[in-house]
């Protein structure tokens, strides 16, 4: 499965993208299971934001979904937080 994140916004406006494919990881069953949560609770477009805050795009095996900050759920953070940090 691949896993693409995209963040814009944010005080300085700079966007991070970072994408994870788990076909090779041990622990793929793992992050494939909270993509899927994340995938079927997401918007199909943009929430409103709030200013300087935080938007991002996640996209499992080419469907994208939204969502923003400060309304991400447990699952959204933690897939997003992810995906930044250990995404190439």
């Amino acid at each position: 499965m691949r896993i693409e994140v995209r963040r814009t916004g944010g005080f300085a406006g700079i966007e991070r993208h970072a994408e994870v494919d788990t076909s090779t990881r041990p622990d793929a069953r793992e992050w494939e299971a909270l993509a899927r949560r994340v995938a079927d609770a997401g918007r199909s477009g943009p929430p409103a934001g709030v200013p300087d805050g935080f938007s991002y795009e996640v996209t499992v095996d080419g469907r994208t979904v939204h969502c923003a900050d400060p309304g991400l759920s447990d699952d959204q953070r933690e897939l997003v937080g992810r995906v930044l940090k250990e995404g190439a």
